[in-house]
């Protein structure tokens, strides 16, 4: 199944995508309530989803499908050959830094390149979004604690992610984490570890790599993440990028004003957004 979130007529609600259209959840609340009582609530939409109906998907606008989440974590370094061009050792243990949780943008919408920056840069990720959760996950059971996939774009600000030891400055600048289209849930999507990802700027294809090549799988990441701490219902997981970034390139090829950014990953769809001076 997939779900969004979007607005109509001025109200922000959650739905169900069937082809073209989008079906009203009937759930109150946002998608974090949805995924939180998903046991109780999928016969339901599995129901509206069969009957059909609703709106046209290009009539409403989408948001991004979890526009709080309580935890957004996202791992460097899990591709071996971002890892080559970055000129890093493949590291021993897993590298995780934070986005703010302000950083979330929706699928289509413009993203900022601040003031006074001039080395923003683009990551397709695969995003794994949380569901049941818990603490103490193990690998084997950790396939049961997600609740589905979208795509995102670790947008980064270089020099500000360099300029310190810590990352999460540089990664959290508004705007600079947009995620959908909509949730597509794990039953539907089957293995992610078997997903081609792309990202395009202004038409050209910068990244292209399979989520097969992950250093850390999902499963790894699940475990390791819930070993400190509870994974709860709409947390977000950016599981890492390919090679390809704009930094790596030679010469070095930063996002500016009006390129658009196309991040599309095998059987979730596609983002996209076009940069915009901030202000």
């Amino acid at each position: 199944m997939k779900l969004c979130t979007y607005t109509a007529a001025g109200q922000t609600r959650t739905g169900i995508v069937v082809g073209d259209t989008v079906i009203d959840s009937g759930v109150p609340g946002t998608m974090i309530d949805l995924i939180r009582d998903w046991d109780a609530l999928k016969p339901a939409l599995e129901a509206r989803a069969a009957e059909g109906g609703g709106v046209p998907l290009a009539s409403v606008k989408l948001e991004a499908p979890i526009q709080r989440p309580g935890k957004i974590w996202a791992i460097g370094l899990n591709y071996a050959d971002h890892i080559a061009e970055s000129n890093m050792a493949t590291p021993e243990r897993q590298v995780w830094f934070t986005k703010a949780v302000t950083s979330i943008n929706a699928p289509y919408d413009p993203i900022e390149i601040a003031k006074g920056t001039f080395t923003a840069d683009y990551e397709v990720e695969l995003v794994a979004v949380v569901g049941k959760g818990g603490k103490h996950v193990s690998e084997a059971d950790a396939a049961g604690a997600i609740f589905g996939y979208c795509v995102g774009n670790d947008v980064t600000e270089r020099m500000w992610q360099h300029a310190g030891p810590q990352w999460s400055l540089g990664k959290s600048f508004d705007t600079h984490a947009p995620i959908g289209p909509w949730i597509v849930t794990a039953d539907e999507v089957g293995d992610p570890h078997a997903l081609g990802l792309r990202c395009f700027v202004n038409g050209e294809k910068r990244q292209d790599s399979n989520s097969r090549h992950l250093v850390f799988n999902i499963w790894q990441q699940v475990e390791h993440l819930s070993t400190g701490m509870t994974l709860e219902p709409g947390d977000v997981i950016f599981t890492g990028t390919p090679g390809g970034v704009g930094a790596a390139m030679d010469p070095r090829q930063f996002l500016k004003a009006g390129d658009v950014v196309r991040c599309e990953i095998d059987r979730l769809g596609h983002i996209e957004g076009t940069m915009v001076a901030e202000g």
